[in-house]
């Protein structure tokens, strides 16, 4: 009979053993990932839509409500959206969607441990971020068509407080607060990885994720989502700024800084740090 990973740890534990959690459910987490890739790419594509899905539906959610509380007082927009945003990141924990940016660590780790290859780890993460951008493009475009966002103007707040500052940014910065935002994400995905309790993983996770989106950092998954409501709406041909360059060479900055921030700062590091005889270990 199989024994599930959580029974396998807890009967470690009750003979006394030392049980290196961290590298346990990285193996186990690069084998899954790998496993379903190369036995149904189709398969492993609709999971990684779903990332994209789930992450605009929260953008979206985030964003109308906060349009309309920003009515009430300015400074409560961007606490709201942070806060409505970061649920996305549950439905992707809780529903095994694929996200390219957690991947970066799972998948960093992975082949420093020699899990798995370099060059099958680069085929995932790519065919990955390809489908979370899919994913949220379709469902962008259905919402840039809704009741919710047919008459957004300029001023509005996921058009004024989310793309334009995005894309105006210069490259520099854009990888700098995308190394800050995946290492803000990755924490998250760290914590649901050591924390047992439903409860404290949701209010790990939605801490770590407030605080990366309340600070305005880079998430290029994030970023295909907003990008998308904004970009297939009408309201995109009123952006002088808002062009494809822009747009791509936006996400390929984010993109680079996630890789830094979640796949060498947390994923390489925590790699490093449980690669050791010593006792202290995650």
């Amino acid at each position: 009979m199989a024994v599930s990973l959580c029974d396998y740890i807890h009967k470690q534990k009750k003979k006394g053993d030392v049980i290196n959690l961290f590298l346990t459910k990285i193996e186990k987490v690069c084998h899954k990932k790998e496993e379903l890739f190369d036995n149904s790419k189709s398969r492993y594509a609709m999971r990684s839509i779903f990332a994209g899905v789930f992450l605009t539906m929260s953008t979206a959610g985030g964003a109308y409500a906060a349009e309309k509380i920003s009515h009430i007082h300015p400074d409560l927009g961007k606490f709201m959206f942070s806060f409505l945003f970061a649920w996305g990141l549950i439905y992707i924990l809780f529903l095994n969607a694929e996200l390219a940016t957690s991947n970066m660590m799972y998948l960093t780790a992975g082949v420093y441990h020699k899990y798995i290859s370099l060059k099958k780890a680069i085929i995932i993460l790519f065919y990955c971020l390809l489908f979370n951008l899919i994913g949220a493009m379709l469902i962008g475009y259905l919402f840039a068509h809704s009741s919710a966002f047919s008459h957004i103007k300029p001023d509005n707040f996921i058009v004024s407080s989310i793309v334009q500052t995005k894309v105006l940014r210069t490259p520099e910065l854009i990888v700098l607060e995308g190394i800050l935002a995946n290492i803000f994400v990755n924490v998250a995905i760290l914590a649901y990885l050591f924390i047992e309790k439903p409860g404290a993983k949701i209010a790990v996770v939605l801490s770590a994720i407030f605080l990366f989106v309340y600070l305005g950092e880079e998430h290029v998954v994030a970023n295909f989502a907003s990008f998308s409501i904004v970009k297939f709406n009408d309201i995109a041909q009123q952006l002088d700024y808002f062009t494809w360059f822009n747009i791509v060479k936006q996400w390929l900055f984010a993109f680079i800084g996630n890789y830094i921030g979640g796949g060498l700062v947390i994923g390489l590091a925590y790699a490093w740090l449980n690669k050791t005889n010593s006792k202290y270990i995650d």
